[in-house]
Order: C-alpha cells, then structure tokens, then sequence
C-alpha cells in the first residue's frame, strides 16, 4: 500500500478540505494509536513529502478526466465535481447559499488590496482616488478582508490584507495563483512619514505638535538687542563734535 493511495483514501472520506499540516496529524495520531508497522512508519512525513503527492494525485485525476477531480483552495484540499454537472448535483443535494455579488468599487478595491499588501487605508484611497469608508466596512463584513497589524508611520494606522475566505470566494491555492496585474502593481503610493519624536528617546508626537513646540522655543527666547550702526561721515567733512552749552 502506497503512501499516495492513503492519502487519496483519507481525502476521499474527508468531511471538509484537509490542509498538508491536517493530513500530516492524521498520520500522527493513526501511528500512535495503531500497531500496524506500516502506519508507524509514517508517523514523521513531512509538509513537503504530503505536498508532492497531492500535486501528483491531482495531476492523475485531471488525465483520467472523471467527473470529479482534487484541488487545493486557499491551502487545503478537497474532491469537487466537474462545473459540468452542477444542474443535476444542486438538484440532488441542494445549493449552498452564497452572499451577494461585490459591488464593482468594492472588487476594485479588493484587487488593490490583493496585489499589494499590506497598507493602509490612506495608501488604498491614494490609488483609487476615492474615499473607500463604505467598501471597506462591507469587505471587513464580508470576512474577505481583515486587519493584520498597523504601520510604523505617525498615528500607527492599521494595515489591511487578505483572508483566507478571500481564496476560497475566487477558488485560488494561494495568492501566487493571482492573475498578472503589472499595472497594478506599478502605481506609486507615497508612504507616510516616519515616527517622529519631540526629543530622542521621547514618546512619539505628531507633526503638528513639534510645530507647536518650534514656535513656542522661539518664542521664549529673549530677542538681542540691536547694535547701533555707526554713522557715515564724508571723508572731507570732519566728525561734527557734541555742542556744548555755556
């Protein structure tokens, strides 16, 4: 019994798509559980033996063009049914109700995130040109989008990216299965200013703080006072001397 058929066995009976970590558990658990040599001996598969042999089952199943085949979203793996059959499988089983259709700002928006994050809000309206509140939320809603850290910039605002229900909604393996988008990828986003400080080692300020802060410095300090420019004098004229009263 080969290692492949196991693994074609156990996805085959699988309630929901299994990722390489998931099948690499099963194979685990069956080892410490089991007596049989064969399932111990599988016990330390690694990610990358378990990856090889789903590429190489999913390649099988696409030559023998059945009605089913094996394919990897949002890195785990799954049977589906060929497009082709859907009329007579939804009639048999019913169809999964699915939310509504992306509004065109909204794949817009999402494309952008797509392709290059993370950043921030700012830096997504910097390329679309238009406020993006409204989509925004509706792509936070939808689980498609979320929240991944925030930037190192003043005011740390947070940066958005990709979720995993992102791949599954589009049916993509990973986000290197994104079509070419060079263009896109071309737009210049001018990135916020750095961290400011009010002094070195200080907590951060806004900039309009620190403009405050110049003004008041210069303000407090005292003003020198001018020095008298001395007079001109004609080189033929004598100094005028100081009148002096009887």
């Amino acid at each position: 019994m080969e290692l492949k058929s196991i693994i074609e066995a156990i996805l085959f009976n699988a309630q929901k798509p299994l990722s390489p970590k998931d099948l690499r558990d099963v194979f685990s658990q069956t080892a410490d559980n089991s007596e049989d040599l064969l399932a111990k001996s599988f016990k330390k598969i690694k990610d990358e033996e378990i990856i090889a042999l789903l590429d190489e089952l999913a390649k099988e199943h696409d030559a023998a063009a059945r009605t089913f085949r094996l394919v990897c979203v949002a890195g785990a793996w799954q049977f589906v049914s060929q497009p082709e059959y859907a009329p007579w499988i939804k009639t048999l089983v019913g169809e999964k109700s699915r939310p509504g259709r992306l509004s065109q700002p909204a794949l817009e928006t999402l494309a952008i995130i797509a392709y290059r994050q993370p950043l921030t809000r700012a830096e997504i309206e910097q390329i679309r040109g238009v406020a993006v509140d409204g989509v925004m939320q509706t792509l936070l809603e939808r689980g498609i989008v979320e929240q991944t850290g925030r930037a190192e910039v003043v005011g740390r605002p947070a940066l958005y990216g990709t979720t995993p229900a992102f791949l599954e909604y589009f049916g993509l393996r990973g986000l290197e299965d994104l079509p070419a988008a060079d263009e896109l990828r071309k737009i210049p986003v001018k990135k916020p200013e750095s961290l400011l400080t009010v002094e070195p080692g200080l907590a951060t300020a806004p900039p309009e703080q620190l403009a405050m802060q110049e003004v008041a410095e210069k303000e407090s300090t005292p003003a020198e006072p001018a020095s008298p420019e001395p007079r001109e004098t004609s080189p033929t004229e004598p100094p005028t001397e100081p009148s002096s009263r009887a």
